[in-house]
């Protein structure tokens, strides 16, 4: 199985190839200049790798929730690849593939949505090592982020450092990551595992998830 994906909805722009379970990875911080980043590092990959578009069996795609721009790069670059090649795409949370880039079975993912609001959602680490969501993700005041049951919880996510008082007062976890950003190879290796699972979808259904909006079109 081989698994190209992005992630782009945060500060950092990544790509990734899985190739029967070995990933490779190109991952850079940068605030700006998603687009211009994408489509070369999945050049350097493929080169890497030896293959081709033709190669590959479906793209996965960090969905958001994140900043608006950076999950639009993601959709937009997956939606062209995946039309263009007539292959399936695999959406993937952006705050699944925080939570699976830590060393942790419990996982509260907390990223600054701003408006003094936070994205998060809890996750569990399955048998085979991947994570879970507990409920649903949501998005909400710090304050009103809950555990789902007590036990040894690991937050990460901006969230954390951005709201820091407000969320370990609600939610006593034994650590935190405010640093903690979602990597491309975490989208991968989700991505593999929901493919092999069916949940590829047609390109046109590769669509954003910005929970901010869904909120707002819920109440109205």
């Amino acid at each position: 199985m081989i698994i190209l994906a992005l992630e782009t909805a945060t500060e950092a722009c990544s790509a990734a190839l899985f190739i029967d379970g070995e990933v490779r990875e190109r991952f850079q911080i940068a605030p700006r200049g998603h687009s211009d980043l994408i489509l070369p590092m999945i050049d350097e990959l493929f080169a890497e790798a030896g293959i081709g578009l033709n190669r590959v069996d479906a793209v996965a795609f960090g969905r958001g929730p994140g900043a608006f721009t950076g999950v639009r790069i993601a959709v937009g670059v997956t939606q062209g690849i995946t039309f263009a090649a007539d292959l399936p795409a695999v959406p993937v949370s952006t705050l699944a593939a925080v939570a699976q880039g830590m060393d942790a079975e419990r996982v509260l993912v907390a990223m600054d949505a701003r408006m003094n609001e936070v994205y998060w959602g809890a996750y569990e680490r399955n048998p085979a090592g991947l994570v879970i969501v507990t409920g649903e993700e949501r998005i909400s005041p710090p304050e009103a982020v809950a555990l789902p049951a007590p036990g040894d919880w690991f937050g990460a996510g901006s969230g954390w450092g951005a709201y820091r008082e407000a969320l370990t007062a609600h939610c006593p976890v034994r650590a935190f990551d405010a640093n903690a950003l979602p990597h491309a190879g975490a989208v991968a290796r989700l991505g593999a595992a929901a493919f092999a699972a069916g949940e590829a979808v047609s390109p046109e259904q590769a669509l954003p998830v910005y929970l901010r909006d869904e909120v707002a079109w819920k109440k109205q």
